[in-house]
């Protein structure tokens, strides 16, 4: 079963390296939404047996340790590895999950065995939602779903202004704070693309394998630099 979830964003500035490398350092501004995940990460990882990344990809797809990513385009040479340090796997991780693997790394160190799972369009009747599926049948497991709200939140955002956007990511912040899933399955998806969210597969995703209800705490609701990011804890209950 899913004892506990995460949820935390995707920005490649949460790596400092990254955030520190322009003329102007974002790393400090980036400080607290990183300790948030740290500290949501530690906490769901100590009430399971197994980690598991969920995040949007471009292809429905399971990822072992091994599977590995890279920021090299963003200034960060090096692969980083999901779970495990060992040689071999694929360079397979998006994204999502491959900031995911380096919050992982950032928390628990690199060898936390996480195994990882690509949300593409096709995710509800792929092979990666039945393997996903059963492995929650066997396992307790520590789900961290990557997931960034919308990209249109003022005038410099990447997507420019959307009066929409405040009240969608609202939305979002109080579906993170019911720890119901059914409330994360309302997430308007249409409008989410509207808005350039990117997490709204991978909340989805969430919704279909989580059950019941959890003790939730949003820990970060914030939109630096027109994107709105969460960092959310899900608990069991009593």
């Amino acid at each position: 079963m899913i004892r506990a979830a995460a949820f935390c964003p995707h920005p490649p500035v949460l790596v400092p390296e990254i955030a520190g490398s322009g003329a102007v350092s974002a790393a400090a501004e980036f400080d607290d939404l990183r300790a948030a995940c740290r500290q949501s990460i530690k906490g769901v990882a100590a009430a399971a047996d197994r980690i598991v990344l969920l995040g949007t990809g471009p292809m429905s797809l399971a990822h072992s340790p091994l599977a590995h990513g890279s920021l090299a385009g963003y200034g960060l040479p090096g692969e980083i590895h999901l779970g495990s340090p060992a040689c071999g796997g694929t360079a397979e991780l998006p994204l999502s999950l491959t900031v995911g693997a380096w919050l992982v790394r950032d928390a628990l160190g690199v060898r936390s065995g996480a195994l990882g799972f690509s949300v593409g369009a096709d995710f509800g009747g792929s092979r990666a939602a039945v393997d996903l599926l059963a492995l929650a049948e066997t396992t307790e497991v520590a789900l961290i779903v990557m997931g960034d709200g919308s990209a249109r939140r003022d005038l410099k955002a990447p997507g420019y202004l959307d009066d929409r956007a405040a009240g969608f990511d609202s939305a979002v912040a109080a579906a993170l704070a019911s720890g119901d899933p059914g409330e994360l399955a309302t997430i308007d998806s249409v409008l989410g693309a509207e808005l350039l969210a990117a997490g709204v597969p991978a909340w989805h995703a969430a919704a279909d394998v989580l059950s019941g209800t959890y003790e939730a705490k949003v820990d970060y609701d914030a939109a630096p630099y027109g994107v709105a990011y969460f960092a959310a804890t899900w608990l069991p209950q009593g």
